[in-house]
């Protein structure tokens, strides 16, 4: 593993290595969108990725805080149904400076969906486990990781619910 990569990079292999998780590890050029990366990762398609995004999510003035939705990457999520799931008044993508802020320097493009590497509760939309394996980039928009999604699933422990349009 290149030592030029995020520190995450090597947490996430760490992780799953420690415990006994298969997995593939994929470098490649420096993505930042899903299509981007579907195209750097032999044998994985775009319906694969598990494509993290935080949100900033507000209630009113003093109620505000950041989650993490994990989705299909060849899908979009519907703020209508996250925003009513949340009782929110407004939800908007992280800036990029939030983003970074949140996880270490991580860029946009780079946020793997293990949110509690960052403190973030983790939403997934339950397709993501419809597949066997997925695939994201991994702290790094130059390092990508495959697993299988029950592992994610039980490493992680999400919360699902349907947000996906």
């Amino acid at each position: 593993m290149s030592d030029d990569l995020h520190p995450v990079s090597r947490q996430l292999v760490n992780l799953l290595k420690t415990n006994c998780c298969w997995y593939e590890s994929f470098h490649h050029q420096a993505v930042r969108t899903s299509e981007e990366a579907a195209a750097a990762r032999p044998g994985y398609g775009l319906s694969q990725g598990a494509k993290a995004i935080i949100l900033r999510v507000k209630r009113n003035q003093r109620d505000k805080f950041f989650v993490m939705l994990v989705f299909p990457a060849d899908r979009k999520f519907d703020g209508k149904r996250v925003k009513a799931y949340f009782k929110a008044r407004d939800i908007r993508f992280a800036s990029e400076a939030e983003v970074s802020a949140l996880t270490g320097g991580v860029q946009p493009g780079g946020v793997p969906p293990f949110g509690s590497l960052f403190d973030l509760p983790v939403y997934v939309a339950p397709e993501l486990f419809d597949l066997e394996k997925i695939v994201f980039n991994a702290g790094d928009r130059r390092f990508s990781l495959a697993m299988r999604a029950a592992d994610y699933r039980l490493l992680e422990r999400p919360v699902e619910f349907a947000f996906i349009a």
